[in-house]
């Protein structure tokens, strides 16, 4: 039981996932991403080898399509997988095997893509693609907890959810946001008061990384 969101930043180029689910440790295993490259939801039974091999793809050129395409040849546990890829044009694709527990879907909007299983209706994906693409000037990392929160208030899945994660790259290798909440109550609500204090240190931590002459001192 989980629901995702993948989405690319026309404004900034900044590319992002986020998810949540009823287990643990969701923020490391489901949501994969490169800055100018793309971003692959892994999940369902997830095999923790697809989300690296669907990045690769994408850094190669390859469009979403291709990219889905590619990781169901000779795959014969696929029935057992949910997954999406987005590409670095913002073009998206997925697969639902057969064996993925019912309530599932997906919903592509605009240079994003909703997933998600076990929901408590069909109209999920949707309200998170909606939330999601509210406020287009936002932070591409505020858009994608926006669309996690759309589909909670939707119904969200009938197990409660305990973690979440939210992974965004811009123009370096590394993560400009990497953030996971584990074994909470109300993990989005705790995903959004950390992503609201840690906004505002987002470019300090980079400067320090790539210009630590130039970087300021945190107040």
């Amino acid at each position: 039981m989980t629901f995702s969101i993948a989405g690319r930043c026309k404004r900034t180029g900044m590319i992002g996932a986020a998810v949540t689910t009823s287990g643990m440790a969701v923020g490391a295993r489901c949501i994969h991403v490169r800055a100018n490259v793309g971003a692959v939801l892994t999940q369902y039974w997830t095999d923790l080898r697809l989300g690296p091999r669907g990045v690769d793809l994408l850094s190669r050129g390859n469009s979403a399509d291709q990219v889905v395409a590619s990781l169901l040849t000779d795959y014969p546990t696929a029935p057992w997988r949910q997954f999406a890829a987005l590409d670095r044009d913002g073009n998206a694709a997925c697969h639902h095997g057969a064996k993925v527990g019912e309530v599932l879907g997906q919903c592509i909007g605009e240079s994003c893509i909703a997933l998600g299983n076990g929901l408590s209706n069909g109209e999920i994906p949707a309200s998170m693609v909606a939330a999601y693409g509210r406020d287009p000037d936002a932070h591409l990392a505020a858009r994608l907890v926006a669309g996690l929160e759309g589909g909670l208030a939707a119904g969200g899945q009938p197990k409660q959810i305990k973690s979440a994660g939210l992974l965004v790259c811009h123009e370096d290798r590394f993560p400009l946001v990497d953030l996971r909440v584990d074994l909470d109550p109300q993990p989005l609500t705790r995903l959004r008061f950390l992503w609201e204090i840690y906004e505002p240190q987002v470019d300090f931590y980079r400067i320090r990384a790539v210009d630590p002459e130039n970087a300021p001192i945190m107040p």
